[in-house]
């Protein structure tokens, strides 16, 4: 076993251990609940626009595209445009990366590897910084309910167009909308990829935290998900690539990050 090997051996025993750290788990828990008083998700920026997200699940985000090497990205809700900017710059790194490797020039306008997002209100302030962005002549946007038929149809028809997808549920989290985007969009994900769900966190925390939202305990998008795994269980469905569709939580992933707004979200394709 060289070095490499070896570290790499040592970290999944780390993450291992994390796993079964039960105390830790609570005390991270309990600082991410706490942590909400304050709008933590609220303060960060990805290359210059908000991000209503968890460093660490940005951290996520940034090893599964590596890991992944999607040609295309499908993200439901875009809010700030913080999340369309993160898939895109990692898009961007890894058409840099394979010029590198290849030893051929990059061409900035060829742009195969792309974003696509989806949202009932893209509001204009918000359109308008995206596509101010440098990042922006890599991403795609659709104004409409990711669950309209319409919408899903050109979702659909963009896809096909692509080898490695992988799908980014972040939008309406209720529990009804969450399982139709799953059922809508999880069968685009590429085998190895990942079909991501995020604010599954909501069935976790108290129901007085949404006192605005119809979404909270029995209905939110971690409820969704052990719907839709039932269902594939159960029933069974088919990918648009003609395989059987088969998902498993990534609980390594979870077990790794502590902190996460995603617990039992990160669905692995196999």
């Amino acid at each position: 076993m060289n070095a490499i090997e070896e570290f790499e051996r040592e970290r999944r025993g780390n993450i291992a251990d994390l796993g079964q750290d039960h105390l830790l788990k609570n005390r991270a828990f309990q600082w991410f609940q706490h942590s909400l008083q304050h709008k933590y998700s609220y303060n960060f920026s990805s290359l210059g626009r908000p991000i209503i997200q968890y460093p660490q699940d940005m951290v996520a985000m940034q090893e599964l595209v590596w890991q992944v090497r999607p040609d295309l990205i499908i993200e439901t809700g875009i809010a700030h445009g913080g999340s369309l900017i993160l898939s895109a710059s990692m898009l961007a790194l890894l058409d840099y990366c394979d010029a590198v490797t290849s030893g051929s020039v990059l061409d900035p306008s060829a742009t195969r590897r792309r974003v696509l997002g989806i949202d009932i209100d893209i509001r204009a302030h918000n359109r308008a910084a995206i596509e101010a962005h440098p990042m922006a002549h890599r991403i795609d946007m659709i104004q409409g309910s990711s669950i309209a038929p319409e919408v899903i149809a050109k979702v659909h028809d963009i896809a096909k167009d692509h080898q490695r997808i992988l799908v980014i549920l972040d939008s309406n989290h209720t529990h009804d909308h969450v399982l139709a985007e799953l059922e809508a969009y999880a069968q685009l994900t590429s085998p190895a990829s990942y079909c991501i769900v995020f604010d599954t966190v909501v069935e976790d925390l108290p129901d007085a935290m949404f006192p605005d939202r119809p979404w909270g305990k029995g209905n939110n998008p971690k409820t969704a998900v052990w719907e839709y795994l039932r269902r594939l269980k159960e029933d069974g469905r088919v990918a648009t690539d003609g395989k059987p569709l088969v998902f498993e939580i990534d609980r390594a992933l979870e077990s790794k990050l502590l902190i996460t707004v995603a617990p039992d979200g990160y669905l692995r394709r196999s």
